[in-house]
């Protein structure tokens, strides 16, 4: 920038820096200020160089941190002038001073136009530079035929047509909608042409953008991203000016190299063959050398063209090549080479094939762990928690533990948690997991996470086998003088549990096990004391009749809390007192735990849940795409040794926890996990008799007082309390470029009757389900499968529950790889009985198609009903008690299909109705007895009579009868008027 001749400019700045402190520079600057103001003030007396320097000056001002409120104007019509000098200062001071959305730059747009369009060829790179560094949506709209012509042109110089691709991209980021995909495409084919590699580095950064959002519109680019890459390799035409530590245009490459990267596969054989040719010499010619600068640059090209062959799936010996490469980098002494090939060694594990590769260098990627570089330790750590597998668990997992002694304090928490799920994923038996837990604690226990004792917790309560050596370990952990707290709740637990399995081995009878528990009782928190507690009672039980000396000790501590100000521990003092006092009963009372039923650890739900970067992410999505252990048990649960651990503790912990359904949260739903707030869809008008599923048709009049039950039903389901605003029976019509293939209603209906099977499918996705249910709870998975070689993005599930179902759904990736399957776990809870189906908002985008889904989840009430079978003198006496409405009741349904009697049957099988054959002695009537569940009422016991007539009049009378357990009115006929619903649901 050339200043000389503007004195006052010089003299100006050396004024500033010659300032001795920060308020001598202010006075300085505002007298300034104050004088420039004036002058702008008379701008008709002011001298296009006198302007300019005003503006300079204003400019230097900016730049040293003070606002510049005035002159813009001035700067502006600067642009405007016929000279370079001035139009220079106003480009610069414009581009400086203003952003994108700044009103005054809606002024200068003709100015600029006439500068692109102009023959002067520096006018027109000032222009096309100020653009491309402050343009908006409203230059991209006014100029980008402009600058799409100075592109494409062949009678403009390098120069200007470089500058003129890189402001394109600007103002195809902020507007895409300005480059005609089906007329741009040959356009920049021809542009991949260029010889000028300057030019051509330009117009590459504008194709990765336009890549990047439409790969198939230029696939007939892909071969010429071959060829440039080719010239490049083989160093053929290449100035000496684009050569960088003689590697020919770096930049090229890596840019030419990653736009490859968006195209799913190379299908031409040539092509094909060629580009690996190309990746094969880029492969062989990088090494290590002393120079950094050559390193960076060559190392640039490398990793770019590894991250190619893993995405095209190379053949294996590539893939191995690779691997040796990134083995030599990992044993480096540069930190940021060993750094670099840790990260993408960590990549390459989700390539199929190629971890025992990987498993060669072990050796090496152990002692990365000890190295000083803390980055560089945490690359070693995710590189081994993804490489390892069940033949090299045991050493990896020792190596981590014997680390952990010695590990960074921020590194121990995750240490401690990969150590863990290494150890429950591979354990070549479950004693040697119970040791590495044990040892986690032992040496990292503030580190350890509730969850990681939570977890070998349910392990041992699932394995009898394992029980008494768990606890024999437990005994030998609390003879250790100084203990974690941590070790001393999961002892504690486990003995409480099971120290009756070791009462004949010595130093474990009740009262020394008692006694040496009861030593860490002053030292421990509250949450311990609760634990403690239920211990006691625990070994209370297990020592029936009791000895008379251990039990006035327990009762002493129990009397001791009663009046604790803590209310937990009072109640469980108080409450474990009273029990004990109640002798043989207590065996019944506090039994030992049932096991766990199957669900996802929470250990490796919490790993995915972490903030990760990229190479670490590959690791997690490798643990859990793997098989888990055979000890599936409940990621949480909230009553263990029949009451709560501490405030914390939470082995049964139901979603409903997390998201409560009730008038305060209508508006509150759960998105890929998380709580969200949506609006809340208008209820359906509240016809009881309406079909669960869709239309029916039911004649005939009901007993007389169902009319009356119907409308106080009505009134019910009208209340935000027991319908709810989310709940949804049906979904409106959906408006989709893309179709599914199969008939959504259907499979929502055959779902219905069946627990698995596929919910929704398109030519590119797949949505599956398979449930299981017990009582009021139901696991659902939903199964997301790509059908395409290209990711699908954007992919956001929400849940819009009704106010009758709790539910939680499980993290929902953003991306689906090409032909993949992800799991997502949806947990339902049924509070009570309701007609209202819950709803899958789905949306996931593939290509520029946006594709949203609204999918009926198909947890009905059937779903919550389980047969029971009852004998004729179990069946009458409860029939017969039952006098009228609201506890029995009756429907007439005509216009039923012919079937057999065994077909009705089966059908209502397919319902969860328990068909009791031989109960009626008419052969045209069925009997059957169900229980209905959910979180208020718990067990309900339904009773049914088919007086069936089908052949000669099509008709059925249908009675229900519900025992009058002391349940609301209003519930009861909601449960009957849904038993109607889930009978005629096959009709």
């Amino acid at each position: 920038m050339a200043l000389s001749g503007m004195r006052g400019l010089s003299v100006f700045i050396s004024d500033v820096r010659n300032c001795q402190n920060k308020e001598q520079e202010r006075l300085r600057i505002d007298k300034e200020l104050g004088n420039i103001r004036t002058r702008f003030k008379n701008e008709k007396g002011l001298t296009p160089y006198e302007k300019k320097k005003y503006v300079w000056k204003m400019l230097y001002i900016y730049m040293l941190g003070y606002d510049v409120d005035f002159g813009h104007m001035e700067a502006i019509s600067l642009i405007s002038a016929p000279k370079y000098p001035e139009k220079q200062v106003g480009y610069i001071v414009t581009s400086c001073l203003l952003n994108e959305n700044h009103d005054f730059l809606r002024v200068v747009i003709n100015a600029v136009r006439n500068d692109i369009i102009g023959r002067n060829e520096t006018f027109q790179c000032l222009a096309l530079t100020m653009v491309g560094n402050i343009g908006g949506k409203e230059f991209a709209e006014s100029l980008a035929p402009d600058v799409q012509r100075l592109l494409i042109s062949s009678s403009c110089r390098p120069l200007v047509r470089k500058k003129a691709a890189l402001c394109l991209l600007r103002l195809y980021r902020k507007n895409p909608d300005v480059v005609n995909i089906d007329g741009w495409s040959d356009c920049m084919s021809q542009l991949l042409d260029e010889r000028d590699l300057g030019v051509l580095t330009s117009v590459m950064s504008l194709f990765v953008a336009l890549v990047s959002n439409n790969n198939e519109a230029y696939r007939n680019c892909l071969p010429k991203c071959v060829k440039i890459l080719e010239r490049l390799a083989r160093n053929q035409d290449i100035p000496q000016e684009y050569t960088y530590y003689g590697i020919p245009s770096p930049w090229l490459q890596v840019k030419t190299t990653k736009a490859l990267q968006y195209f799913p596969t190379v299908e031409d054989p040539n092509t094909r063959r060629a580009l690996f040719e190309v990746l094969q010499r880029i492969l062989m010619g990088t090494d290590v050398v002393k120079n950094v600068n050559k390193n960076n640059a060559s190392h640039a090209v490398l990793f770019e063209a590894l991250a190619l062959v893993m995405h095209l799936d190379a053949e294996k010996e590539m893939m191995s090549q690779c691997v040796a490469l990134l083995g030599k980098f990992i044993a480096v002494r540069e930190p940021n080479i060993r750094y670099l090939g840790l990260e993408n060694m960590t990549r390459m594990l989700l390539i199929t094939d190629v971890q025992d590769i990987i498993k060669r260098h072990q050796t090496q990627i152990l002692t990365s762990l000890k190295d000083p570089d803390i980055s560089i330790r945490r690359r070693a750590l995710d590189l081994l928690y993804g490489m390892c597998d069940v033949t090299n668990a045991k050493d990896i997992v020792e190596e981590l533990l014997q680390y952990l002694s010695t590990a960074d304090f921020a590194m121990r928490e995750e240490l401690a948690l990969k150590a863990a799920i290494l150890a429950e994923k591979f354990a070549p038996d479950l004693s040697w997991y119970v040791d590495v837990i044990l040892q986690l604690i032992d040496k990292a226990g503030d580190f350890v996470s509730d969850d990681i004792w939570y977890r070998v917790v349910q392990f041992v309560t699932n394995n009898e086998d394992l029980q008494p050596y768990a606890a024999a370990k437990a005994r030998e952990y609390l003879d250790k003088p100084a203990l974690h707290e941590t070790m001393v709740k999961v002892s504690a637990y486990i003995l409480g549990e099971y120290s009756h399995l070791l009462a004949r081995r010595p130093g474990c009878r009740p009262k020394e096990i008692f006694a040496i528990i009861n030593e860490k009782l002053p030292t421990v928190s509250k949450p311990t004391v609760a634990i403690l507690l239920s211990t006691y009672a625990k070994i209370m039980m297990h020592t029936q009749p009791p000895y008379p000396e251990l039990q006035e000790q327990i009762w002493a501590i129990f009397r001791k809390y009663e009046s604790y100000i803590d209310v937990e521990i009072q109640q469980r003092a108080v409450e474990y007192f009273v029990l004990s006092r109640k002798g043989a009963a207590l065996v019944d009372v506090l039994a030992e735990m049932p096991k766990f039923p199957e669900r996802q650890s929470a250990l490796l739900k919490k790993a995915e849940d972490a903030e990760v970067d990229t190479a670490d992410q590959s690791a997690i999505k490798l643990r859990s795409q793997q098989q888990t252990s055979n000890a599936l048990v409940v990621t949480d649960q909230q009553h263990v040794n029949g009451s709560i651990l501490g405030n914390q503790l939470g082995l049964v912990k139901m979603p409903s926890q997390k998201m409560e359904a009730s008038t305060h949260n209508q508006g509150l739903t759960k998105e890929n996990g998380a709580v969200s707030k949506v609006d809340p869809e208008p209820t359906p008008s509240a016809d009881l008799l309406g079909d669960l599923l869709g239309p029916l048709a039911m004649e005939g009049p009901p007993a007389a007082p169902v009319s009356g039950e119907k409308n106080m039903i009505s009134a019910l389901e009208a209340t935000p309390d027991a319908a709810g605003a989310l709940a949804l029976a049906t979904v409106g019509d959906q408006s989709n470029s893309v179709q599914p293939i199969v008939n959504i209603a259907e499979r929502f209906h055959a779902l219905c009757l069946q627990d698995s099977g596929v919910l929704y499918e398109d030519p590119y996705i797949q949505i599956g389900i398979k449930a299981e249910w017990r009582a009021h709870h139901g696991h659902l998975v939903l199964f997301l499968g790509n059908k395409n070689t290209s990711p699908l993005l954007s992919v956001r599930a929400l849940i819009l529950p009704p106010s009758h179902l709790k539910m939680e759904l499980s993290l929902v990736p953003e991306t689906i790889p090409p032909r993949a399957q992800v799991q997502c776990l949806l947990e339902v809870v049924n509070l009570r009985a309701s007609r209202d189906v819950a709803v899958l908002d789905f949306l996931y985008k593939f290509g520029t198609a946006v594709v949203s889904v609204k999918l009926q989840l198909p947890a009905v009430l059937n779903k919550f009903l389980r047969p029971i079978s009852v004998s004729a003198e179990e069946f009458f006496p409860q029939w017969n008690s039952l006098s009228g409405p609201p506890l029995k009741l009756q429907e007439v349904v005509r216009g039923v299909k012919p079937m057999s009697l065994l077909e009705m049957a089966n059908l209502f099988a397919s319902l969860h109705l328990g068909v009791i054959p031989g109960l009626d002695t008419n052969p045209n009537n069925l009997v059957s007895c169900t229980g209905f569940y959910s979180e208020g009422t718990r067990a309900m016991l339904c009773l049914g009579a088919f007086a069936c007539n089908i052949a000669k009049k099509g008709w059925i009378t249908v009675t229900i009868g519900i025992l009058p357990y002391p349940f609301h009115e209003a519930e009861k006929t909601v449960v009957w008027l849904l038993l109607i619903h889930s009978f005629l649901l096959v009709w």
